[in-house]
């Protein structure tokens, strides 16, 4: 039962202790008729209640038996009330013994499942947020939910275009939930998890709004923000560094979360001491710039991503044949494969000098095709962030991807699996981004490419 629910319950129950008290009144005053029409709306109110006990407990229950013995017992009241078989203060004392009864049944003998839901909008940035969905589905006291969301692509005046939706791109074992079935707002979910922190702020994609941050607050005890990205390590004094990533964190997700878990314990140090920076300069007060509170708020216990990229193994992996085609060589051995990530910040940086890097180093690796498999994985977002923020570069850079999948040679991944990729390469090749720390927790060889070079 949920807790909101078991808590209803108990207000219910204690409605009835002062009802009783009225009937008293009631009969006392020689008022008959209004003392049944009180037994009356008790006994519809036990009966909703057995109702709900019953739809999460099962039939059966001790605290149902009770409740039906307690509306026999309102019956007879009722019947006694108008020959006077009943007194009034003996009626109310066996009616509030019963109560007591069925009240400690309820609080002792049920017990209160959480509610937890999950609200990831990419497919491919499901896995930072997917073992903590894994082990609250296993554990007993917790109801727990996949519910991907949509999200628009935006105009580049940053209106909302295009509306995508990637529930149907889900691993496989991962129940997925309806959007448009899942009332948050009156299931009221005792836990909320986001990978996507950005509300109105972010210039590219924008979760549905209903979905913002800022509004699942009001329907939730608790709202936890896990980034969908993991970064370099850097040490909490080294300011330049931190200056060079401290956009992540004065962010709508960090804001209104109740909880914020981030990849280590360095990291949390620099989200803490920027947070209240940003705070102060936005002339926040209270437990915004609580250095105790924030501590208890944002935890360093670890990225899920970087946990899931460490549990997965090569032979668990569901290899396309097209790509087993481009792996193996002619006499049935492996080549090396080269994990090649193209970022979304490189692009915006260096437009058309980037796209000039990517077509050399596609040249490179044609050439030496027969000993080296490569799998080019572009960001995710790339096209929807050339479209918003780079339009000169839309027709450049879909000829280079129309190219490299015609000619063939290499394995081009846009799977909303990034930790098959991870997982199935040799090393690493491209620009800086959360998927090297992916490379590097598996122990791959990483070379950051350089637009220069």
């Amino acid at each position: 039962m949920r807790k909101k629910q078991k808590r209803e319950i108990l207000e219910i129950l204690h409605t009835l202790a002062a009802a009783h008290e009225a009937v008293k009144v009631s009969a006392d005053r020689g008022d008959i008729r209004e003392a049944r029409d009180v037994l009356t709306q008790c006994q519809q109110a036990a009966v909703a209640v057995g109702a709900s006990i019953e739809q999460t407990e099962g039939e059966g229950h001790t605290a149902v038996s009770c409740l039906e013995g307690y509306c026999e017992t309102l019956f007879r009241i009722y019947e006694s009330l108008e020959s006077g078989g009943c007194s009034a203060n003996k009626a109310c004392r066996m009616l509030q013994k019963q109560l007591v009864k069925i009240e400690n049944i309820v609080k002792n003998d049920i017990s209160v499942r959480k509610e937890a839901v999950f609200f990831p909008y990419k497919a491919s940035m499901w896995d930072s947020l997917e073992s903590v969905y894994l082990a609250l589905k296993e554990d007993p006291g917790y109801d727990a939910y996949c519910v991907p969301i949509p999200y628009f692509e935006l105009n580049p005046d940053h209106s909302f275009g295009e509306m995508r939706y990637e529930g149907d791109q889900y691993p496989k074992g991962i129940e997925v939930t309806d959007w448009q079935g899942y009332g948050f707002e009156e299931r009221m979910p005792d836990e909320i998890y986001i990978h996507n922190g950005y509300d109105e702020c972010n210039l590219v994609t924008s979760v549905h709004p209903r979905f913002y941050s800022s509004n699942l607050k009001k329907y939730t005890d608790m709202l936890v923000y896990i980034p969908y990205f993991v970064l370099g390590e850097i040490e909490p004094d080294d300011q330049a560094a931190v200056d060079s990533m401290k956009h992540f964190i004065w962010v709508p997700g960090v804001i209104y979360a109740d909880k914020v878990i981030v990849q280590s314990e360095k990291m949390k140090q620099i989200y803490v001491n920027e947070y209240i920076k940003a705070a102060k300069e936005s002339g926040l007060r209270g437990e915004h710039l609580d250095r105790r509170y924030l501590e208890r708020k944002i935890s360093g216990a670890g990225s899920p991503k970087l946990e899931r990229a460490r549990r997965i193994r090569k032979e668990e992996l569901d290899i396309p044949q097209e790509w087993r085609k481009i792996i193996q060589k002619p006499d049935g051995a492996d080549k090396k494969i080269i994990f090649y990530n193209t970022s979304i910040n490189a692009l915006l940086e260096h437009g058309d000098k980037m796209l000039e890097k990517m077509e050399r180093a596609f040249a490179i690796f044609k050439e030496h095709k027969d000993d080296v498999a490569l799998l080019w994985r572009p960001h995710p977002l790339i096209p929807s962030t050339i479209r918003a923020m780079r339009p000169q570069l839309w027709a450049g850079y879909v000829r280079i991807v129309e190219r490299y999948i015609r000619e063939g040679w290499g394995i081009y991944d846009d799977s909303a699996d990034i930790d098959r990729a991870v997982v199935l390469s040799d090393a690493y090749y491209g620009d800086g981004s959360s998927v090297v720390q992916l490379c590097r927790e598996r122990g791959m060889p990483v070379m950051i490419q350089n637009v220069d070079v």
